[in-house]
């Protein structure tokens, strides 16, 4: 797979991807503004098999006293089991984040948020599905705009847990 920057726009992510020498292929698409099913209609609008779309998505975990913000990397063809992401980063309980925390962690917006490049880091969990496929999607951080990447990069330039992060299917 070759690496196409120059294919969609410079964002956080692929000058991560680029800085650690990972080849990637830019994936740029027309974004509808009335979608909310931001990875479903990726997955359409490049005409690739919607179980290689992964959607990041941000969760609040229970650690200690307090809590942390955490990442959750799962297919757009399904949902996140919140007890199996909260037992991936070791936790009793886990909810969805606060979209604005979110966006205020990674420097992303919503339906644009990549597990790549973020503005801080959150420990990371990668479904496990992902690592049946050569190559998978996922958001280069703005929305119309993804990276294909294989799963072993992913996992390793986020320093991912791989759990099955899914709801049952």
């Amino acid at each position: 797979m070759a690496k196409k920057a120059k294919d969609g726009p410079g964002t956080p992510a692929t000058k991560a991807l680029d800085a650690a020498g990972v080849p990637y292929t830019a994936r740029a698409y027309s974004h509808d503004p009335a979608v909310s099913s931001y990875g479903a209609e990726a997955a359409e609008a490049l005409g690739v098999d919607p179980g290689r779309v992964f959607k990041t998505l941000m969760v609040e975990v229970a650690a200690g006293r307090g809590s942390t913000l955490c990442v959750a990397v799962v297919p757009v063809t399904g949902s996140l089991d919140l007890k199996a992401a909260a037992a991936a980063f070791g936790a009793k309980k886990a909810a969805m984040a606060d979209p604005a925390a979110a966006e205020r962690r990674t420097g992303y917006v919503r339906g644009g948020i990549s597990p790549l490049g973020q503005r801080q880091s959150s420990p990371t969990a990668v479904d496990d599905s992902a690592l049946a496929h050569a190559t998978v999607l996922v958001s280069g951080g703005r929305r119309g705009f993804d990276v294909e990447l294989s799963p072993a990069d992913l996992v390793r330039l986020t320093g991912a847990v791989v759990a099955r992060l899914r709801t049952a299917d």
